[in-house]
């Protein structure tokens, strides 16, 4: 039986439009990438700039999450490493510029990255009308209250693909939301000092 409260919830989910995520973030990339498994985080040896890994039934990519360019691409990875599952740690080897840096990938086997930031953006995956899921960025610590646009975004809605994750990376830079059909990033130009 479903309560009043649990009610409310998801009637407030339900009823959230699709937005913009609000500043500082603007979306960077929506890019389709067929066959997507997961992705992982790394961080560009030269630069320190992030970078986001797909690892997809195509093969692997790698891309500069602040251009959206793709910086590697493999489209026949070794057969042994070509899938997280083959590690216990969930973890691809690099390309390109992160040659040989294992990247743990998050996806449909498992894993996931950082639901926060050091600042206090929370993402929140939810299902109100399961197999669809909906993204909601916070930027209150999660707590959802009010009206959507106030302190709480909805700002991916994976109706038409199978949800494979979301989350920050580990500088709070990059959002990236995957699905099964599909890479969305959203960037920031830097992360504010905690004083």
């Amino acid at each position: 039986m479903i309560t009043d409260h649990r009610r409310t919830i998801r009637e407030r989910y339900l009823s959230a439009p699709v937005m913009a995520a609000p500043e500082p973030w603007r979306k960077l990339l929506d890019r389709p990438v067929g066959g997507l498994l997961g992705i992982g985080f790394a961080v560009h040896p030269d630069t320190g700039q992030d970078l986001v890994m797909t690892v997809s039934t195509a093969g692997h990519g790698l891309f500069d999450a602040v251009t959206g360019e793709i910086v590697a691409r493999d489209r026949d990875p070794d057969p042994d490493t070509s899938t997280p599952d083959a590690e216990p740690d969930l973890a691809c080897p690099g390309l390109g510029p992160v040659e040989g840096v294992p990247v743990r990938i998050a996806g449909l086997f498992g894993g996931g990255p950082h639901r926060t930031t050091p600042d206090g953006w929370t993402l929140d995956v939810v299902a109100p009308d399961w197999p669809d899921h909906r993204v909601i960025l916070s930027a209150d610590g999660g707590g959802h209250r009010g009206e959507p646009g106030g302190s709480w975004w909805h700002i991916h809605h994976a109706s038409w693909s199978e949800f494979r994750t979301a989350g920050f990376s580990p500088s709070g830079r990059t959002l990236a939301v995957a699905t099964s059909s599909d890479l969305t990033l959203w960037t920031r130009e830097s992360v504010p000092a905690l004083s």
